[in-house]
Order: structure tokens, then C-alpha cells, then sequence
């Protein structure tokens, strides 16, 4: 065995000598009758499909996807598919289209700016009429999440007079609003303490939850960069805010979705196990937008702490609610900075803050995490640029607004609107519970409610309530819709009437089945199930849809002054 394993000229090195020149000699014999073109050729050829394979085994995208979506690009080079692809494509469209401006019934747009201002009294006229396009009133609880304040006057007024006051201001530029910049200032304290942070506890005022959590990701980018990682990778449960997918595009960054349990809670054994030297950040919910469920925050930070790996929370829909639950004695899993592996928290304030919509925070255990979020520029010929966050300028207004309306509250106030909250999101559920079609999905932990159906399209019911007046968050993966619980939802009767209609939608697709054959909101998701390829181009007509103008009735168009006719008096018309 010691002869076998020499070193000075041993019997091994003759052995692997004897090998090489054996390949050697047979790939020689192999290529005797090509010719050098040929060598070349097949030579550059497995080059460009090992890059090829490189590349696709190093994307972003699952591997199952990425392969998938491969074999779709070939199938789309076949004549007839191609074109029948287009076709169902085409009808996408025009569906989106009709869909986006069902409640324009004029159907006429200002496609150039006035050649005269328009007056006062007809400007407002016309916003009046924008206003009454929607049928669905989220005042009276109609509507799953987006409004979550209601009407209180007293609170709209002092608001006006804070948007009179600071309609102009810009926090860019602290020494012409010293006042705004002191409210974000005392925004972030007032919101840090609510999560429990020390201190050293800082932050950031941001325009919505995309930014706050796309801020995170910068600073743990960066923070990664510093550190000598040169891809750094994010680890989030399946079920976490799309804004980590948005960053990990738009920052360069790899991104590893974790799955989630029966009860809807990432696995933190799976996430675990993710864990590699180049994982810059791990990332938890609380909750969860699909699902409402708060991800076991304590068994993560654990893994943080253990690796060394910051933890950012995302508590965008909850983190306020959560901080007043507890002060109404409400039972409430741990998810802020008392959790020692917690290193940022994403906090919205114009959800259950009840603020206007356009605040939210990104709060960090400590100022060293916040300087690299940080952006400074001391070389531009403008001047020293320096930014704490993606935006240059900034809504004040929004700032001064977001002010107001937590002191105009208090924890009291907060107490009062949250254990309303609460006990409404309670009742949905025994009601959800009683109806012989429908079952909940999982345990509602902050204010979501989720539930599916037991033997009808889910979809169709959505699209059933929809007719009813009621606006439902569809969900998919799998196929559910949630009712996201607000203040409007508290109002008395709201509850009987969602639960009776719900019912009643319920039996209409029983009886009817051929509503759920015309669901469109089913024909999407079975295109998207079926080839869930078209997912990407079927966003962007979606998308387009927004911004489309259709030709209005009657061909009707503007004049030339650039005024609707329907402004012009008849006279000069």
C-alpha cells in the first residue's frame, strides 16, 4: 500500500501517467477522419451549451421553471400555436380593456392640456363625476382591505387643515421645513416605541410597503457587498410581500423562496437548510398578506442569531395593529424588536394607523444597519446629494398628514378601533363556519380572514359577490379568496349583510352552474394554470389596460381647444 500511494515516481504516477496517454491516443484515433473546421465547430458548439446549461442552472427562477419556460419558447416558434396563442391573447385584451372602464360610461378623455385653463367650478364638476364612477362603497364596508379608515369628521378636517398648512413641503430640504423634518423625526420614535425598539432604534419614513421592504433589501445588499459577498441571496417564504421579488429584480439580488406548512407558516426547517455562505438576509411575516398567518418569528431568529444573518420583519399589514392588540389583551405571537434576532421591522401606517394612504416605515435595531440604506453622492457638480431613501423628493404633506392623525388618535383611540377590529374579523369567521359550501382556509392571526369552497369554483363566487356589491382579494396556490378586515367593516350590519350575500352567492352557483363556466375571473386563473408562461404577457396587458384610452361612443373626439364637448356651452359648441 505504500509503494501504491508514493510520491517520488511511484507506481501511482506511472498509472495516471499510462491513462492520460491512453485518452490521448484514442481521442487522436477518434478525430483521425474529421477535419479541422469540424474540430473547431463541434468544439465551439459544446462551449456554447455548457454556457448555455451554466446559465440556466445558475438563474434566478426554479430550475423546474426555467426549463419549463424553454420549451414553451420552442412550442411558440410552431406557426399554429403561435397563432392561436396570439388569438386568446388578443381576446385577453379586449376583456381587460372592457373590464378596466366598465364604470366610464362617457367613455372621454383629456388627451391634451387646455389651451385656456379650465374654471374652477367645472374643474370640480368633472372630479365629481370621476369620483361617482366606482358602484363600490368602501365607506360602507364593501371592500376587502384598501381603505382602512372610516368616515370620521372631525379627523377629515384637521387633516384638510394640515394639507393647507404643508401642501408644499419637502423633507429634502430640512432648512426650508425645519417642522416636517422634526414630525418624521418624532413618526419614527413614536412607531419604534410601539415595536418595542431600543434607543438605538431608527428609521425611515417611506411612501408604501414596496418601498419599505425594498429598502431592506438594499441595506442588506450593501451590507452583504461590504462583507465581501458578491451574490447576495435573500431567503422568503413563499407566502411574503411580492415587493422582495420586485427588489431581488431591480437590486440585482438572488432570491430563494422557502414553502410554508399546512398552516399557511414558513418552514423553518426548510429555511434552514437554504442557508449558505452568500444568504444575506432572512425574512419573516407578520402576517402574511395572502394568508394572514405570522410566520414562527422566535424559531427564525434563532437562525439568525446562530448565523449571524439579519432578519427583517415584514409587519406592513400588522405591525401597527399587533402593537395595540396587546394593550387590548389580545393574544399575539412574537414578531418585534423583544425578539433579539429581529434586526428591521417594515411597518405601513396608512393601513391600521388609519393615516391617508402614501406612509410606511422601515425601522432597524440600530443606526449601523440604517447608514446602509443611506445614498451620498459628494462628487456631483450639483453638489452634495445625499438621500436616506430611494425617493429625492418627498411628499411632506403625506409626512405632516401621517402626524396628525397619530396624535389626533392616541393609544386609546388605537385601543378602541382595534379591539372593534378584532372582534368583527371573530364573527366573519363563525359565520364563514356555519355555511354548508364554503370552509376556512387557516387561523386567522391578525385581521385576514381566508376561506375556499368545499364543492364550487371559488373564482365564480368572487366574480357572484362582485355582482353583489362586495369586492373580495382573490388568491392563488392555493385557489382562495380573503376578506382583509377594516374599520368600515365594524359598522353595524355589515357583517349580517357580507354573510347573508355570501350565502345567497353561494346558492346561485348551485343552481346556476353555468356561472362558474363564465367566471372571468376563473378563465384567468385557468389560463395562468394552465400555462402559466403567458402569466408575464398577461400582466402587461393587464397593465396596458390601465393606461389605455378607447375610442369613445359616437366617435366623439376633442375640440380643438382641447376641452370636452360636454364643458362647452351649447352656444358655442
Amino acid at each position: 500500500m505504500d509503494e501504491w500511494w508514493a510520491l517520488d515516481g511511484g507506481y501511482t504516477w506511472r498509472l495516471v501517467a499510462q491513462i492520460v496517454d491512453d485518452s490521448r491516443v484514442g481521442f487522436n484515433r477518434a478525430c483521425v477522419d474529421l477535419e479541422p473546421w469540424q474540430i473547431v465547430s463541434y468544439t465551439l458548439s459544446v462551449t456554447c451549451f455548457f454556457i448555455w446549461l451554466r446559465k440556466l442552472l445558475k438563474g434566478d427562477r426554479p430550475l423546474p421553471t426555467r426549463i419549463r419556460a424553454v420549451i414553451f419558447s420552442a412550442l411558440r416558434m410552431i406557426p399554429w400555436i403561435n397563432a392561436q396563442i396570439k388569438e386568446e391573447m388578443k381576446k385577453a385584451r379586449k376583456d381587460f380593456e372592457e373590464s378596466i372602464h366598465q364604470y366610464d360610461e362617457r367613455k372621454e378623455f383629456y388627451k391634451f392640456l387646455p389651451e385656456r385653463g379650465l374654471a374652477t367650478s367645472n374643474i370640480i364638476h368633472e372630479a365629481e363625476l370621476y369620483k361617482t364612477m366606482s358602484e363600490f362603497s368602501f365607506y360602507e364596508g364593501h371592500v376587502s382591505g384598501v381603505v382602512f379608515a372610516d368616515v370620521d369628521e372631525e379627523h377629515r378636517a384637521l387633516l384638510r387643515k394640515m394639507f393647507e398648512m404643508f401642501i408644499y413641503s419637502d423633507p429634502l430640504y430640512p432648512e426650508v421645513f425645519p417642522g416636517c423634518r422634526k414630525m418624521e423625526a418624532e413618526i419614527v420614535r413614536i412607531v419604534a416605541s410601539l415595536l418595542h425598539g431600543g434607543p438605538g432604534s431608527c428609521g425611515t419614513v417611506t411612501s408604501n410597503d414596496t418601498e419599505s421592504n425594498m429598502l431592506a433589501c438594499l441595506t442588506y445588499r450593501n451590507r452583504a457587498f461590504a462583507r465581501g459577498i458578491r451574490h447576495p441571496e435573500m431567503l422568503v417564504p413563499v407566502t411574503a410581500h411580492a415587493a422582495f421579488d420586485k427588489a431581488a429584480k431591480v437590486l440585482q439580488m438572488r432570491i430563494r423562496h422557502i414553502p410554508v406548512d399546512k398552516n399557511k407558516r414558513v418552514d423553518v426547517g426548510a429555511m434552514k437548510y437554504a442557508i449558505s455562505n452568500e444568504t444575506c438576509m432572512l425574512v419573516a411575516s407578520a402576517p402574511n398578506y395572502p394568508f394572514g398567518t405570522i410566520d414562527n418569528i422566535k424559531a427564525i431568529s434563532e437562525l439568525s442569531q446562530r448565523y449571524d444573518i439579519p432578519l427583517h420583519v415584514d409587519a406592513t399589514l400588522g405591525g401597527f395593529i399587533l402593537s395595540i392588540m396587546e394593550r387590548c389583551d389580545f393574544p399575539v405571537k412574537s414578531y418585534d424588536f423583544r425578539v433579539p434576532g429581529v434586526t428591521s421591522i417594515s411597518c405601513d401606517i396608512y393601513k391600521y394607523g388609519f393615516a391617508p394612504n402614501g406612509t410606511s416605515l422601515i425601522l432597524y435595531r440600530d443606526s449601523s444597519l440604517l447608514h446602509h440604506q443611506y445614498f451620498c453622492n459628494s462628487e456631483w457638480p450639483g453638489g452634495i446629494y445625499m438621500t436616506p431613501t430611494l425617493a429625492g423628493n418627498r411628499d411632506g404633506c403625506a409626512i405632516a398628514l401621517t402626524w396628525a392623525t397619530l396624535l389626533y388618535n392616541g393609544r386609546t383611540g388605537y385601543a378602541e378601533r382595534t379591539e372593534a377590529i378584532i372582534n368583527t374579523v371573530r364573527k366573519i369567521r363563525t359565520g364563514i363556519e356555519k355555511c354548508s359550501h364554503i370552509q376556512l382556509l387557516c387561523e386567522s392571526d391578525v385581521t385576514t380572514v381566508v376561506f375556499t369552497t368545499k364543492d364550487l369554483n371559488i373564482y365564480a363566487l368572487a366574480d357572484r359577490m362582485n355582482k353583489l356589491g362586495w369586492v373580495l382579494s382573490t388568491l392563488q396556490n392555493p385557489p382562495a379568496v380573503h376578506m382583509c378586515v377594516t374599520l368600515n367593516h365594524t359598522k353595524t350590519g355589515v357583517v349580517e349583510n357580507f354573510l347573508r350575500e355570501l350565502n345567497m352567492a353561494c346558492e346561485d352557483l348551485v343552481s346556476n352552474p353555468e356561472f362558474s363556466q363564465h367566471s372571468r375571473t376563473a378563465a384567468i386563473y385557468d389560463m395562468v394554470s394552465a400555462v402559466p408562461d403567458l402569466m408575464e404577457e398577461i400582466s402587461h396587458m393587464y397593465l396596458d389596460s390601465y393606461y389605455a384610452i378607447p375610442s369613445p361612443p359616437g366617435g366623439r373626439t376633442l375640440n380643438v381647444e382641447g376641452r370636452k364637448k360636454s364643458l362647452i356651452p351649447s352656444k358655442i359648441a
